[in-house]
């Protein structure tokens, strides 16, 4: 991923963003319910990759869960930091997560991944299955469509990706995936998903 591209793309609509998406009202009851079914049952660290605003950091830690939100658009982490003040959010990005391996009791990755070309997402999935406790969460958020391809994201070029093969993609990095939450094309979202999965333990160990 162009990382200097995507962070000077979001850093450009920093404020609208943060008006449009940066509350958990903007987000559907069902998809807060299934962060909540896995994540919130954690006990250890819990990573929000691509936490934007932080209002799903904030949300986990309203919870009750040990929610860190990383992100690597500055001012996205200076309003979150800002807004949840009583929360953890520092700059970083998902291909090096920066924790010593099998540390971190879930992950969540919110639409975070989207912006990865198809070639960079297994070794992004391989860094979560590095960081992540045996039998530990992950839970993402994507676009879905009949097959994998880019598209004109609001902010920058996206990627969409048939929910089979991101579930095999999962599977291939040491994930099974355990629940799919999907919503058809309407007049405010492309058709999209949310998927939860359990890493495996990790090969050779």
């Amino acid at each position: 991923m162009d990382h200097t591209r995507v962070r000077q793309a979001y850093g450009a609509v920093a404020t609208l963003y943060i008006e449009l998406i940066g509350t958990t009202g903007q987000v559907h009851a069902d998809d807060l319910a299934l962060i909540g079914r896995h994540l919130a049952v954690r006990t250890g660290p819990v990573l929000d990759l691509g936490c934007g605003p932080g209002h799903l950091t904030g949300h986990l830690r309203s919870l009750g869960v040990d929610a860190t939100g990383i992100d690597m658009v500055p001012e996205f982490v200076a309003h979150a930091r800002a807004t949840h003040p009583d929360g953890a959010y520092r700059l970083g990005s998902l291909d090096d997560l920066d924790v010593p391996d099998h540390s971190v009791a879930g992950i969540l990755a919110w639409y975070s991944l989207i912006h990865l070309p198809p070639p960079d997402l297994d070794a992004v999935l391989a860094e979560f299955h590095r960081a992540i406790v045996p039998g530990g969460p992950l839970v993402a958020g994507i676009f879905v469509g009949d097959e994998v391809g880019a598209f004109d994201h609001k902010v920058t070029t996206a990627y969409r990706w048939p929910l089979d093969e991101f579930s095999a993609r999962l599977r291939q990095a040491g994930f099974a995936e355990v629940e799919r939450l999907t919503r058809l094309d309407n007049k405010a979202h492309r058709p999209h998903a949310a998927v939860a999965a359990v890493a495996a333990v990790a090969s050779g160990g």
